[in-house]
């Protein structure tokens, strides 16, 4: 199987580009393959870049579809820019890193806390989480997605993942894929007895099992 991962982070690094598609591969042993949106190398951390970044991600769906060959695509954000549109451009799964971290913190839990990038829950996530959402912090000093690619970043992450677990959360869930860049799930699950859902790997897996792959 080969899924298409896209990054609304742009850039000409090709092993930060491919970095959550390093991840799925190690976990799934599926094929990926991974290409950015244009003209956001700050990402997406705001309604001005969210707005930015959904007809480029629908545009970049379609061009996957049509270039590589995948069979589905994981859009790695939380937020989920253009993931409608995508999903009316192309005749393939397109799957995105909030909604479905969201449902599968549902199904290891009942009392959800969400690390954020941003003070507002993307919608993607609180629509799925509903009254289940008990609490969701920001990393200190943290606000768009490389501020995480520190050793600040990712110590702010770690202690902000701990006061979720003191304001009662039994699941945490990332709002943000630039903690799968930075590898968070494993530090944390080495200090936290509480699971850990990881929002690109959550996606690859939606992906991997939709019914349209499976047949089921």
């Amino acid at each position: 199987m080969r899924i298409g991962v896209i990054r609304v982070l742009t850039t000409d690094d090709p092993h930060l580009l491919d970095q959550h598609g390093t991840v799925i591969r190690a976990t799934y042993g599926v094929e990926t393959v991974s290409r950015s949106i244009p003209e956001q190398p700050r990402g997406v951390f705001s309604e001005e870049t969210f707005a930015l970044a959904a007809p480029k991600v629908a545009d970049l769906a379609a061009r996957m579809e049509r270039e590589d060959g995948v069979e589905a695509i994981v859009l790695s954000c939380a937020a989920g820019p253009g993931l409608a549109a995508a999903r009316d451009r192309v005749t393939v799964p397109v799957h995105g890193a909030g909604a479905s971290a969201a449902r599968a913190a549902l199904g290891l839990g009942d009392r959800v806390g969400v690390l954020d990038l941003t003070k507002d829950t993307p919608l993607a996530v609180t629509e799925v989480l509903g009254d289940r959402l008990v609490a969701a912090v920001v990393p200190d000093g943290v606000s768009e997605t490389r501020h995480l690619l520190t050793p600040e970043g990712l110590s702010a992450a770690v202690a902000a993942a701990h006061h979720l677990v003191d304001r009662g959360a039994n699941v945490i869930m990332f709002a943000c894929t630039g903690m799968t860049t930075i590898g968070l799930k494993a530090t944390l699950a080495e200090q936290i007895d509480v699971p850990i859902v990881d929002a690109v790997l959550a996606a690859a897996d939606a992906a991997i099992h939709d019914p349209a792959i499976t047949g089921r």
